[in-house]
C-alpha cells in the first residue's frame, strides 16, 4: 500500500543544519526553537562549531541532553584552530555528519516558528528539485524594512525574475529547506572563508541546473538583524561582480540590444561593469531627469576605443525595451514603478531589476 504523506512524514528524517561561531547570545532562544518544532517525524540537529571563542559550545552541550530527552539526535562537530574556516566550510561539514533526507538550514542567530519544519517539509516533497524558502518576521522590527518587504511579498514569479538584484536570492538562506539529494546535485557551499557570499554562489548553481524555488507564505522564522552577522563581512564589490557576471550569462546573452534604465551613477557603473561584447548590446540610457537626459549622451572616457562610446541618454518613454532597471524599487513612493507601469512590459522577458 502506498504510503500516505502523513507515514512520509514520519519516515522521513529532517537535519536540522546549524552553524555556529560566537554565538552564545543567541544559541539559547536558537535551540529551543527546535524543541518546540510541532513537526511529528524524526528530527536530527547538525551543529558545527567553527572555532568559536566564547561560550557556545558549553551551551550546546547543555542543551544537548535537552533535545535528545525529546528524541531529537544531536551531533556535533567543529575545530579548535585559530581562526573560523568560514560559514561555507561550517554549513559543509554539518551537512556531511547528518544523515536526514532533508535539510532545513538555520542560523544561529535565529528562531524558527513551531511549524517551520513541518510546513517546509511538506512544500518539499511537492517541489523537489526546489530550495523552500519562508516569509520572516524581522528583529529589531524597523531594520531593513523595505529588504523585509521585497523577502515577504515577491510574486511567485519574481522569485524567479528577480535574482539579479542587490537583495541577492530570492529566497533567502536563513530560510532554505530542500532535499539532501537535490542539495548533493547541485554541489557544495563555497569554502573561501571571510568575505565569500556562499549562499549567493550557491544559489547561483542552484539556478544553474534548473532548481526551483518555492516559497511557503507564512512568516516561520525570526530574522534577526546585527552588526556580527557574516553577510556585512561580504564587500559590496564582491556581490557586484558576481551579479554582473551572472546577469550576463543569464539574461543578456539572449538580447540582442538593451536599454540601462538610470542614467546616473549606478547605471553608468553597470555599462562599464559589463564585458565589451555586452557594452555594444547597449542602445541607451534613459531617465526621468530632466538634467540628465538635456546633457544628450554619456560617453565612456575610461574606454581605450578611439573614437570613445557615446551612448544617447532619453526619456524613458522614448527608449525601447528590453531594459535592464538600475533603479531601487519601493523607494520613490511609488513614481518609478508608476512610471514602468505605463509600458505595460512584461518582467523578466521585457525587463529585469538589477537594483
Amino acid at each position: 500500500m502506498p504510503l500516505s504523506l502523513f507515514d512520509s512524514i514520519l519516515f522521513q528524517l529532517q537535519s536540522i543544519i546549524l552553524p555556529v561561531y560566537n554565538a552564545e547570545a543567541w544559541l539559547p532562544e536558537c535551540l529551543n526553537s527546535i524543541l518546540e518544532q510541532d513537526f511529528q517525524g524524526t528530527l536530527e540537529l547538525s551543529i558545527f562549531n567553527d572555532a568559536s571563542q566564547d561560550n557556545s559550545i558549553n551551551i550546546i552541550e547543555k542543551w544537548k541532553d535537552r533535545l535528545e530527552d525529546l528524541g531529537i539526535r544531536v551531533i556535533i562537530g567543529g575545530h579548535n584552530s585559530p581562526s573560523p574556516k568560514g560559514v561555507g566550510y561550517a554549513k559543509n561539514q554539518a551537512i556531511k555528519q547528518s544523515s536526514g533526507t532533508y535539510l532545513c538550514f538555520l542560523d544561529s542567530d535565529d528562531v524558527m516558528l513551531p511549524q517551520r519544519v513541518r510546513l517546509q517539509h511538506e512544500a518539499a516533497i511537492q517541489h523537489p528539485n526546489s530550495i523552500i524558502g519562508c516569509q520572516v518576521t524581522r528583529e529589531p522590527q524597523d531594520s531593513t524594512e523595505r529588504y523585509t518587504r521585497w523577502i515577504n511579498h515577491l510574486t511567485p514569479e519574481q522569485l524567479v525574475t528577480q535574482v539579479y538584484t542587490a537583495y541577492g536570492p530570492t529566497v533567502i538562506m536563513p530560510t532554505w529547506f530542500c532535499a539532501r539529494e537535490w542539495f548533493c546535485h547541485v554541489g557544495s557551499f563555497n569554502e573561501g572563508g571571510k568575505g565569500i557570499p556562499e549562499d549567493l554562489l550557491f544559489f547561483y548553481d542552484h539556478l544553474r541546473k534548473g532548481g526551483g524555488l518555492y516559497r511557503v507564505d507564512q512568516c516561520l522564522l525570526l530574522y534577526r538583524y546585527h552588526p556580527q552577522a557574516a553577510t556585512h563581512s561580504v564587500l559590496e564589490r564582491t556581490i557586484w561582480n558576481h551579479r554582473v557576471r551572472f546577469l550576463e550569462e543569464r539574461a543578456l546573452r539572449h538580447w540582442p540590444s538593451f536599454t540601462i534604465w538610470n542614467a546616473g551613477k549606478q547605471g553608468r557603473k553597470l555599462y562599464r561593469s559589463l564585458t565589451p561584447a555586452n557594452q555594444k548590446k547597449v542602445v541607451a540610457l534613459c531617465d526621468v531627469d530632466e538634467k540628465k537626459i538635456a546633457k544628450g549622451w554619456y560617453t565612456y572616457e575610461d574606454c581605450q576605443e578611439r573614437p570613445k562610446p557615446k551612448i544617447p541618454i532619453l526619456h524613458f518613454q522614448d527608449a525601447k525595451p528590453p531594459f535592464v532597471i538600475c533603479v531601487k524599487l519601493d523607494l520613490t513612493g511609488g513614481e518609478f514603478e508608476d512610471n514602468l507601469k505605463t509600458l505595460c512590459l512584461q518582467e523578466g522577458l521585457d525587463y529585469h531589476h538589477f537594483s
